[in-house]
């Protein structure tokens, strides 16, 4: 990666008495893919408004290339914003829209028609430049929102939750296509999303935010591995966690049994949360483990079956190759490896419903 590009500092923003972000710091390097995570109502969109100029913080600074620029009108950044919405203009053919920035800046028109060409072949769309938008499908439409950004040659492009109008299927080619593009224009990604698996897919660097606050910054690697927070492990993938005992460094009861771990450093019998993720629980014959349970749903998920295990004081969701039946005894075990000790913490999501996107 390289220099900082956007640095953001002690940021606040309230609607009224809502609290939209609340004092985050986050810098962003130069070339970097960033992502903006969290559920509705966590302050992801504010923080990108705030970064594109759409939104005035009410405390802190917005530097840009270490210059504040809190300030600086929308218009004058250095950056593009690509909305759900693509706001395309119906009247324009596919190359007029993407030519309509550099138009305004009245730039010599044979170099505009060599960008749009240059920019339509970047968003996989040559040979579209005459097309009328109401023709294009809702991905076609989506690259045209992107190669109209990309064409002003931004520092920065910002989308926000720019796959939300798409179905699955498109949603999951444009997330590729979306990955390509940033390794071929090679500038800045800031972008946000609701949706884990688009996160973990396209991300450098994924920023995980809950009621207006950052929960934790890391890879998508680091991210989903090792949760600072049990809101972090909830909301990243599917988890088991489970209110446990760390008996000792490295031994932790769970369910009161003692499992082996590679965690140190949180005391002697103290209460913790512990996480462990569906596809690393291990189904074995019931006389094969010290933690047994009984299979009470089994569900065929395409490329694994859900299976919930059941025991007297636990009950942990499965994934496994293997199909079980309901009634079934089981045993489960976990490579110490697969278990991540956190301080406990209550799990605390609370999406807002307000008139303000946020």
């Amino acid at each position: 990666m390289g220099k900082k590009i956007i640095e953001l500092k002690n940021i606040y923003k309230k609607y009224g008495d809502f609290t939209a972000i609340d004092g985050i710091n986050l810098y962003i390097n130069e070339g970097e893919f960033l992502t903006l995570l969290g559920p509705s109502g966590c302050g992801k969109t504010t923080t990108l408004r705030v970064i594109g100029g759409f939104e005035q913080p009410d405390g802190g600074d917005v530097l840009f290339d270490g210059v504040r620029i809190n300030d600086v009108p929308a218009h004058k950044r250095m950056l593009n914003t690509v909305f759900q919405k693509y706001a395309l203009f119906t009247h324009l053919t596919v190359g007029q829209n993407i030519a309509f920035g550099p138009t305004i800046k009245k730039i010599n028109p044979e170099q505009i028609q060599k960008e749009v060409k240059n920019y339509l072949k970047i968003v996989n769309l040559e040979g579209y430049e005459d097309r009328d938008i109401s023709t294009l499908s809702g991905g076609q439409q989506q690259r045209v929102a992107i190669a109209r950004a990309l064409i002003n040659k931004p520092k920065v492009l910002l989308l926000d939750e720019p796959l939300g109008a798409l179905d699955l299927k498109l949603r999951k080619d444009m997330q590729d296509e979306l990955k390509t593009m940033h390794k071929d224009v090679g500038i800045t990604f800031i972008y946000v999303t609701h949706d884990q698996e688009e996160a973990l897919t396209l991300s450098d660097t994924i920023v995980v935010m809950n009621n207006g606050r950052i929960q934790q910054i890391g890879t998508p690697v680091d991210i989903y591995n090792e949760p600072n927070n049990a809101f972090v492990a909830y909301f990243i993938g599917e988890s088991n966690i489970i209110h446990s005992t760390m008996v000792k460094d490295k031994l932790v009861s769970i369910d009161n049994v003692d499992f082996e771990c590679v965690d140190t450093g949180f005391g002697q019998n103290a209460p913790v949360d512990v996480v462990v993720r569906p596809e690393d629980v291990v189904l074995v014959p019931a006389d094969k483990a010290k933690l047994k349970g009984k299979v009470t749903l089994v569900t065929f998920k395409g490329v694994h079956y859900e299976i919930w295990v059941e025991g007297p004081s636990f009950e942990w969701k499965v994934h496994s190759t293997i199909p079980q039946m309901v009634g079934d005894e089981l045993g489960v075990t976990v490579d110490p490896y697969n278990i991540h000790v956190m301080h406990q913490a209550p799990i605390e999501i609370k999406p807002v419903e307000t008139a303000v996107e946020v």
